[in-house]
């Protein structure tokens, strides 16, 4: 049994009527998370706020190894939503330990397609709002197109801020790991913690292909990506 600790920062009561609430869903989603990985130590930060980024009103983020921060909105409190929440962060939690959540798309992709598949394990039910999304016309080439690319935005590919469809990176991080695990039935969102992200790419060349495209050769991309100043860190569903 993991070490970890729960921080309420409420010294302005504002988690005061959830409190009790917010502990046994927290204590719930790790005792479940366990049953299916190893989780290491880790402090747990709940805080009231409306930096939430889901219609569903809790958001969270590993900033840093042995830390999940998760903010939510006490007027609207929701203990299936916390619970998912945290399920998801904890597999952030652990990829943090192994080849971080990463720096490019296509390490964004991976990690948010694992946590959402980890989440489906752990909890059961259909997939959330956001990793159910199925990609517009062309974005799953547009993904392999940019998938080593470090100066991604985000906010455009994974929150609808700019061009791009809402939530349509989790829709393609769900799809290409639902597609990986289709040939590795020994595998699951846990085993593949660690996993690189590239060792994913076979699958989102499959579901290209699928579409009726093809992700231009590895020399085309190698060519075109020359780095750059890497995302800011993430603020997850």
């Amino acid at each position: 049994m993991t070490i970890w600790h729960l921080h309420l920062l409420n010294a302005r009561n504002a988690l005061t009527g959830s409190m009790s609430e917010i502990r046994a869903a927290v204590r719930e989603a790790v005792a479940l998370a366990e049953d299916h990985a190893t989780l290491p130590r880790f402090d747990l930060v709940v805080r009231a706020g409306d930096a939430t980024m889901s219609d569903r009103c809790v958001g969270g983020q590993v900033p840093a190894p042995g830390q999940i921060e998760i903010t939510l909105m006490p007027d609207r409190f929701d203990a299936g939503h916390l619970r998912r929440a945290v399920v998801r962060e904890l597999h952030h939690l652990l990829r943090r330990d192994g080849p971080g959540f990463g720096l490019s798309l296509g390490d964004a992709l991976v990690s948010e397609g694992l946590a959402g598949h980890f989440v489906l394990r752990v909890l059961g039910g259909a997939a959330d709002p956001w990793d159910a999304v199925r990609p517009g016309p062309g974005m799953l080439r547009q993904a392999g197109n940019l998938w080593a690319r470090h100066e991604f935005d985000f906010a455009e590919w994974f929150l609808g801020r700019g061009k791009i469809r809402r939530w349509t990176g989790y829709g393609v991080g769900h799809m290409l790991v639902a597609e990986h695990l289709a040939q590795m039935a020994d595998e699951s969102a846990a085993s593949l913690t660690g996993v690189p992200a590239d060792a994913f790419r076979p699958a989102l060349r499959r579901l290209i292909a699928g579409e009726g495209g093809e992700e231009p050769e590895e020399s085309e991309i190698a060519s075109r990506d020359a780095g750059g100043p890497a995302p800011r860190t993430p603020r997850d569903i």
